[in-house]
C-alpha cells in the first residue's frame, strides 16, 4: 500500500527533529544545513552533519526534485574509448545506469569525451562543460596539470565536481569515488615478492602518448617502486615509456630492452594497455609473468590462454555510477558526500575470472 504525501511529510519532518533534538539546534537550522543554505557557523553545521550521517538519515530527495521548477543537468567529461582499450565502456555503463534512475526526477545527464591520448582534447571538451554550465560534473581527470587549471575554473564558476578513476592533489572537489592508486601499485609488488628470485630482473612499462602528464599511471608507479624500497629488496627495477601505442612500436621497444636484460622475469604494466604487451610475451622461449590492469576483453583473452598472469581490477561501472549518484544526491537534497570513496582492489586470474562482475 502506498504512503501518501502526507505520511512521508510525517516522516521527514520526525527525522529532522530527531537530528535537531541530538544536536541541540532548532529544526529550521536542520532545514538549513540539508539544503547548504549559507550563515551558519562552519562547527554547527559539521554537527548537525555527523548526526544526519550517524542516524543514516536521507531527506526526501524526489519529493524536493519534484517541487523544484528548475531541471538539474549533471555533466561527464571522461574518455572516450580507443582503439587500444575498451576500459572506458565500464564507466560508461555506470554512466548510463545512474543517468536512467534520476532521469524520472528530472535529472538529465549530458555527456562529454575527449582522446586520452590528447592534451588538446581534453582542454577542448573541458572548453565546453565550462560554456555550458552544469549544475555538477563527472571528471576523470588524466592529465594533471590541465586538469587543476580545470578544476580551478569550476570551482570559479561554483560548479561542484566529482573525480572519479584518478585523485588530484590540492583540489576542492565535492568528493573522489575510485582507486587508491599507489595503493594499488604496491599490492602490485606484493604479489611480485613471491615470484621473483634475488638475480631476476622486473620491467615497469608505461604506455601512453603523453606520460609525462599521466598522473595515474605515475602514481601507480610510484607505489610499486615504495613497496621495493620500503622492503629493501634489491632486485632490479627496470623502466620503459612507450610513447606510440601500436603494436609494432610496442614490440620493437620491448625487444630493445628485452635484449639488454635477458634476466627480466616480471613485467608489470600500469594500465589496461597490457594486452598490447602480451602479444611479445607469448611468443618468448620463457615463461615471463606478467601482470597489468583492468578487467577489459583485450585483457581476458590473454588470462585465459595464460599469457596475462594478473590483473588489478578496481570497479569501473561501479565508480562513475557512484559518482554520479553523489552528484544528484548532493543537488537535489545537499546530502553530505563522502570525500573519498575508495573501490576494492581486486585481483584477476585465469582462475577466477569467469565469476568476476565489475
Amino acid at each position: 500500500m502506498k504512503s501518501s504525501s502526507k505520511d512521508n511529510k510525517a516522516q521527514q519532518l520526525s527525522g529532522i527533529k530527531e537530528v535537531a533534538r541530538r544536536a541541540g539546534v532548532s529544526i529550521a537550522t536542520v532545514d538549513r544545513v540539508i539544503h547548504d543554505r549559507p550563515g551558519l557557523a562552519p562547527a554547527t553545521k559539521e554537527k548537525v552533519q555527523q548526526i544526519i550521517r550517524e542516524l543514516n538519515y536521507q531527506p526526501n530527495i524526489h519529493a524536493r526534485r519534484l517541487s523544484l521548477a528548475k531541471q538539474l543537468r549533471i555533466a561527464t567529461l571522461v574518455p572516450e574509448r580507443s582503439k587500444e582499450t575498451s576500459f572506458w565502456d565500464g564507466p560508461l555503463k555506470g554512466i548510463d545506469k545512474a543517468a536512467t534512475e534520476i532521469s524520472q526526477f528530472g535529472t538529465v545527464v549530458e555527456r562529454y569525451f575527449y582522446d586520452q591520448d590528447s592534451i588538446s582534447s581534453f582542454r577542448q571538451q573541458a572548453q565546453q562543460v565550462l560554456k555550458s554550465k552544469p549544475d555538477g560534473l563527472l571528471l576523470a581527470p588524466s592529465f594533471i596539470d590541465e586538469s587543476l587549471a580545470f578544476g580551478q575554473k569550476l570551482e570559479k564558476q561554483g560548479i561542484p565536481y566529482v573525480l572519479m578513476d584518478s585523485d588530484l592533489p590540492g583540489v576542492d572537489s565535492l568528493a573522489y569515488v575510485g582507486p587508491d592508486l599507489a595503493a594499488s601499485g604496491r599490492l602490485a609488488a606484493h604479489l611480485v615478492s613471491y615470484l621473483i628470485g634475488k638475480d631476476d630482473s622486473i620491467l615497469i612499462v608505461n604506455i601512453s602518448r603523453e606520460l609525462d602528464d599521466q598522473h595515474h599511471l605515475l602514481k601507480k608507479e610510484e607505489g610499486f617502486r615504495d613497496y621495493f624500497r620500503t622492503h629493501r629488496w634489491d632486485n632490479q627495477l627496470l623502466k620503459i615509456n612507450i610513447n606510440k601505442t601500436d603494436p609494432k612500436a610496442i614490440e620493437k621497444e620491448l625487444a630493445v630492452i628485452f635484449k639488454q636484460h635477458p634476466n627480466i622475469r616480471v613485467v608489470f604494466v600500469t594500465n589496461s594497455r597490457v594486452s598490447s604487451v602480451a602479444p611479445y610475451i607469448s611468443q618468448l622461449d620463457r615463461k615471463v609473468i606478467l601482470m597489468g590492469y583492468d578487467f577489459v576483453k583485450e585483457n581476458i583473452g590473454f588470462i585465459e590462454k595464460g599469457v596475462i598472469d594478473f590483473l588489478i581490477c578496481q570497479k569501473p561501472l561501479e565508480q562513475a555510477y557512484q559518482g554520479v549518484m553523489t552528484l544528484y544526491h548532493h543537488l537535489a537534497a545537499a546530502t553530505p558526500a563522502s570525500k573519498v570513496t575508495f573501490m576494492p582492489i581486486d585481483i584477476i586470474t585465469r582462475e577466477n575470472y569467469t565469476y568476476y562482475n565489475y
